[in-house]
């Protein structure tokens, strides 16, 4: 009887302890748990969101481009974004050069970036050649739907939308300003580039003015960089009284200097349809503020980011316009500019 009980009590004494065991054994593993929970949580309350990546291509040098450049990043910090903190931007550059733009779109492609910000048609043209998948944004173009990039300006369709900077009555309203400021003005050279989409729409209007204005026109096709010199040469043979300049952009941005020059060296009053020749040196530029449209160019990349697809947002057009007159080239050519001209523009560059 004896050692019975005392074969029960060392059993339960085992059992005890074995139990004991179990249960530290159980706790240990959900304390473990418990651990691996809140570490995995706060871990995941931790992880950094995904910052945007936005791609800006330009043909132009950036230097050139600086207020284009920062009134974009004014847009987006309207919009919420600081580049850097939220939103992350990679820009690339052409310096002047038509042929590294394709190259420049093609690793933005690689980078994988969200949006690409294009800055004017030739760098369009190339983002829409490198991705058929990345929204592109254009800052400006100027036909957009003769040039193929979009099937409408209501309904885009693929991957590209932005802003048009298409408005062919501007052509005749820059022939009206040249009679303003040179008043015996009987004789334009036009300079264009006949293979560039959107110049049948702006000699349409330049004729209709021309004709009002009774004033003669002299085109001169400008294909390459190496035609602009001989273009002033033949506007100086026909006896032009002016130059009204609307070569494709990718053309004559890496001359706009020896351009504005040639026009002091064959004293011809100049107008140009961007600001960045007037800023080179030249006499006038009447057209859309680009400055304006790259701000605008922000609102397209935060509704994109946020879900929207570019074939379901409209290409808008232009809303700013802009008169720049340049005192200094002026007085190269031995120009007086009417102050009432003067008190109309937006900016003077003395």
């Amino acid at each position: 009887m004896h050692n019975t009980l005392l074969k029960r009590f060392l059993n339960s004494r085992s059992d005890n302890r074995k139990s004991k065991i179990e249960n530290l054994k159980w706790l240990g593993r959900s304390v473990i748990a418990f651990v691996l929970v809140v570490t995995g949580a706060v871990g995941e309350a931790q992880s950094p969101a995904k910052v945007p990546r936005i791609g800006w291509l330009i043909s132009t040098s950036l230097s050139s481009a600086a207020h284009r450049t920062e009134a974009f990043r004014l847009g987006l910090r309207e919009l919420g974004y600081v580049e850097g903190k939220n939103i992350i931007i990679e820009w690339r550059s052409g310096e002047g050069k038509a042929d590294r733009i394709l190259a420049l779109a093609a690793e933005l492609v690689r980078l994988k970036v969200d949006v690409i910000v294009s800055g004017g048609s030739s760098s369009t043209r190339s983002a829409k050649e490198a991705t058929s998948t990345i929204p592109i944004v254009m800052t400006q173009n100027d036909d957009p739907v003769g040039r193929g990039l979009v099937a409408s300006l209501a309904r885009p369709g693929g991957n590209i939308t932005g802003l048009s900077s298409l408005a062919p009555e501007l052509s005749g309203k820059r022939l009206e300003i040249l009679k303003e400021v040179v008043p015996k003005l009987s004789r334009v050279a036009v300079f264009g580039t006949s293979t560039s989409a959107g110049q049948a729409q702006w000699l349409k209007e330049i004729e209709l003015a021309a004709g009002v204005l009774r004033v003669n026109l002299q085109y001169v096709d400008v294909l390459a960089a190496k035609d602009i010199e001989p273009a002033f040469r033949a506007a100086t043979k026909g006896k032009a009284d002016a130059v009204l300049w609307l070569v494709s952009g990718s053309v004559g941005n890496s001359q706009r200097k020896e351009i504005a020059a040639l026009a002091v060296k064959n004293r011809l009053p100049a107008i140009y349809y961007t600001g960045t020749y007037v800023e080179a040196g030249g006499l006038m530029y009447y057209g859309v503020s680009l400055i304006d449209m790259d701000r605008r160019a922000a609102v397209y990349v935060d509704k994109i980011l946020k879900g929207a697809k570019p074939a379901d947002l409209p290409v808008e057009q232009p809303m700013k316009f802009e008169l720049v007159i340049n005192l200094k080239a002026a007085k190269q050519i031995g120009l007086t500019i009417p102050p009432w001209m003067l008190m109309r523009a937006d900016k003077v560059i003395k």
